[in-house]
């Protein structure tokens, strides 16, 4: 049992640090605080369509921003759903780079756009590989007969 201890501290210090660091807001604890017994699932579930529909948006924003012509309506209505998305899991750093792209699209500033778009992808990619991490703790701890300190 102590292992089991042992990770239930390691998931505790992980989380906090994913906070501290600016990965995450309260809006993830409350996305956890909606997880129960009936749904133990939900908080993967639900980030797992987020990871799926940021990358449809990262893709669908590379092509917009690629066009002879850029649509800056398009890249917007697509860095706002992003933002949205992440703003609903409590991805706050890819949340604040959504800020600052929309200002962007707003002055019709192909470089700058083109610049968060990289800024985007970076701090989605980060923000996955650390939730991957965290939910892989959570898997070891419940196999190891564990449950999920809160």
């Amino acid at each position: 049992m102590d292992g089991v201890v042992q990770l239930q501290r390691q998931l505790l210090d992980y989380t906090a640090l994913l906070f501290q660091e600016g990965f995450l807001n309260d809006q993830f604890t409350q996305l956890q605080q909606l997880q129960d017994e009936t749904n133990p699932d939900f908080v993967v579930e639900v980030v797992s369509l987020f990871f799926e529909d940021s990358e449809r948006l990262l893709n669908e924003l590379a092509n917009t921003l690629d066009q002879q012509s850029i649509d800056f309506r398009k890249v917007d209505s697509h860095v706002h759903q992003l933002k949205g998305s992440s703003s609903s899991i409590g991805a706050q750093r890819v949340q604040n780079v959504c800020i600052a792209f929309r200002n962007f699209c707003d002055a019709q500033n192909t470089e700058g756009c083109l610049k968060c778009l990289q800024q985007v992808k970076n701090e989605y990619s980060l923000v996955k590989n650390k939730l991957e991490t965290l939910f892989k703790l959570e898997q070891q701890i419940l196999a190891a007969g564990g449950s999920i300190p809160m």
